[in-house]
């Protein structure tokens, strides 16, 4: 199916994102290169656009494989947030899981939407985050202080 127009501009885009979770409980981080579409140069839990026809899962590990060269597990959803961006006119909506990596290390593959990679401690995140991982950070944090509580929104 070949829609009009762009998705998060014309119409509400989805868009998966994956909280790599590493050793010592640190998180992996990309910063937003200067092609990405929407908050560029802030650090966000990688992600991208599902694909008409795709599931959830398979864009999440298609995106991982085609940016950062790492086969993931994706586990369970953490959160689906409204990623609604007034001043650059987008909407997305996106749910978030926690994924694990199975194979390789990541690196940059795709250096026009991502300048940047690295492994944070939940309390040592940057502070210029992305609007939607900020939300995630925090469910992911009330996740892991309360382990099995229901899921956020």
């Amino acid at each position: 199916m070949n829609l009009i127009g762009k998705r998060g501009v014309d119409y509400i885009g989805v868009g998966v994102g994956a909280i790599l979770v590493g050793r010592e409980g640190r998180l992996f981080l990309a910063r937003r290169g200067t092609l990405a579409k929407n908050e560029r140069g802030l650090w966000e839990f990688p992600g991208g656009s599902v694909e008409f026809g795709e599931t959830l899962s398979a864009a999440l590990r298609r995106e991982m494989l085609e940016e950062y060269g790492i086969e993931i597990a994706v586990g369970e959803l953490l959160d689906v947030v409204d990623h609604i961006l007034p001043a650059e006119n987008q909407h997305w909506v996106s749910p978030a899981f926690i994924c694990k990596i199975v194979a390789g290390e990541p690196t940059i593959r795709e250096p026009g939407k991502c300048s940047e990679i690295g492994w944070f401690l939940p309390g040592e995140m940057p502070a210029d985050l992305t609007s939607i991982t900020k939300q995630n950070l925090a469910h992911y944090l009330e996740r892991i202080r309360h382990p099995g509580k229901g899921q956020s929104s």
